[in-house]
């Protein structure tokens, strides 16, 4: 019963979000989208001819800012464990990141152009169990750190969605040992109760 209270309460909360209102106006696919706005142009992360990876992709709102930011000169890649729609400008692959075949797909795709920028809003299935989703989170922010630090252009940058908690400070020492400035972003978008902050890697060290 509970549960349902509270499930009710977010859905009356999140049809009544100014940015959810504003995706649908401007046809975003999620309100998500403003978040990458805000800090692509705070840190001036996009533009035409990049080439950009999205992990955790889907429903696809980060990658529309990106082909948008691109103009059609340049390359996206999104990957996601859930299925997306078609986007112009954009590359989808559908697996589990964390799987090595689909690592390599992503990689044959990338061919000899490696990314100027990785962005990363990967979420793990929330089970409630704290813990256990903190340890499941810093797991996928390493993952795409990890292939960062391999994959990135000498001085290219890496966006990345985390939660404070346990691992917090040990990932963001990582971080700041492979970037030469490391930033920390709660933009507009974000819900001001929510435990999530972006990391922002600028300058990836050769």
């Amino acid at each position: 019963m509970k549960r349902a209270k509270t499930s009710k309460a977010w859905m009356k909360e999140h049809v009544n979000d100014f940015f959810v209102q504003q995706a649908k106006k401007e046809g975003y696919r999620s309100r998500a989208a403003y978040k990458l706005i805000e800090i692509a142009r705070r840190d001036r992360l996009l533009g035409p001819g990049m080439t950009v990876v999205d992990l955790g992709a889907a429903p696809g709102g980060w990658s529309q800012v990106a082909a948008e930011k691109l103009g059609g000169k340049g390359k996206v890649i999104a990957l996601d464990l859930l299925d997306m729609a078609p986007l112009p400008g954009v590359t989808f692959i559908r697996g589990d990141f964390g799987e090595a075949c689909i690592l390599a797909e992503l990689k044959k795709e990338l061919g000899k152009y490696p990314p100027d920028l990785v962005i990363s809003d990967m979420s793990p299935n929330i089970s409630g169990i704290g813990v256990s989703d903190q340890a499941r989170s810093m797991y996928l922010a390493e993952l795409a750190l990890e292939f960062s630090l391999e994959q990135l252009n000498s001085g290219g940058n890496f966006l990345v969605k985390v939660f404070q908690g346990s691992g917090f400070e040990d990932f963001l020492r990582a971080m700041r040992t492979g970037f030469d400035r490391v930033v920390t972003r709660k933009p507009e978008a974000s819900r001001g109760r929510s435990s999530e902050i972006y990391l922002l890697g600028l300058g990836k060290r050769g």
